[in-house]
């Protein structure tokens, strides 16, 4: 079934569509006071949602800078609805494509893509599924979907021999299947990286200690330009402190301008 027959529903700010495999997923859309001058989707991090604080934090400060952000929870979390134990990062990259396909349909393509931590490796593998967005943002992401694997790591050993485990990530319990590994192992970045044919913009902290610097210098290595490096000096993975997060934003507002525009002058867009 194709997207433009999958089920939506808006309802103010919090809105819900139909995901890749049909699930609920549910998300909410940061709105400008104004009229928005450009349409961003977020992709949170690993077994994050949507109400993540960087991804509430970003999506505000966006807004307040007239920028509309779609922040959604992946199939599995948060408040959509599915198995979590049933996806992987291709339903992931999937569903990305699939919220833009709302955004698209209910408001107006995004322009802008940011990802935070596997969110970021998300949408650098979904970019070329979204074709108005002009500029793409990391943030803390891993070079490769498969260095989640060192979260696993402890159950690594009962997921393959079991075929599944229970694994403890950030004080709580998720189900682990084998597929997951498998999958992750199946995703290399580098080629749709320099492909990506997207302005490009990193942010990065020094002292992030899930995801080691190092990968963001992979994944600036890879691309092409325009490119850019942004250090988040002595931030947190998760961006716990709201002034790392109005950084980011205030950034990204500022940056966006020269790769996106808002002014919707060839009637593309729907009125917010």
């Amino acid at each position: 079934m194709g997207w433009r027959r999958r089920r939506s529903c808006i309802l103010g700010n919090d809105l819900h569509f139909s995901g890749a495999d049909g699930a609920s997923l549910s998300a909410h859309l940061d709105r400008p006071t104004d009229t928005p001058r450009a349409y961003a989707l977020f992709a949170h991090c690993f077994t994050c949602s949507k109400d993540a604080l960087a991804a509430v934090h970003v999506g505000r400060e966006l807004a307040a800078r007239g920028i509309a952000v779609l922040r959604f929870d992946f199939t599995g979390l948060g408040r959509s609805s599915g198995d979590f134990a049933d996806t992987n990062f291709s339903s992931n990259v999937a569903d990305l494509i699939v919220a833009a396909n709302f955004l698209r349909e209910s408001f107006a393509a995004p322009q802008l893509l940011i990802g935070h931590s596997l969110g970021g490796t998300a949408v650098l593998a979904a970019a070329a599924g979204i074709p108005e967005a002009s500029a793409v943002a990391t943030i803390g992401a891993p070079y490769q979907p498969e260095h989640v694997r060192r979260l696993l790591a402890p159950a690594s050993a009962e997921i393959e021999a079991r075929g599944e485990a229970e694994v403890l990530l950030g004080g709580r319990k998720f189900r682990i299947k084998r597929q997951l590994l498998e999958d992750l192992a199946g995703h290399h970045t580098r080629e749709s990286i320099a492909k990506l044919g997207k302005a490009l913009l990193v942010f990065h902290s020094p002292a992030d200690s899930t995801v080691d610097i190092s990968n963001a210098a992979q994944i600036f290595a890879a691309a092409k330009h325009p490119k850019s490096f942004v250090s988040l000096d002595d931030a947190d993975h998760l961006l716990t402190r709201a002034s790392d997060s109005a950084f980011v934003a205030a950034v990204l507002a500022s940056w966006v301008n020269r790769y996106a525009t808002a002014a919707f002058t060839d009637g593309s867009a729907r009125p917010p």
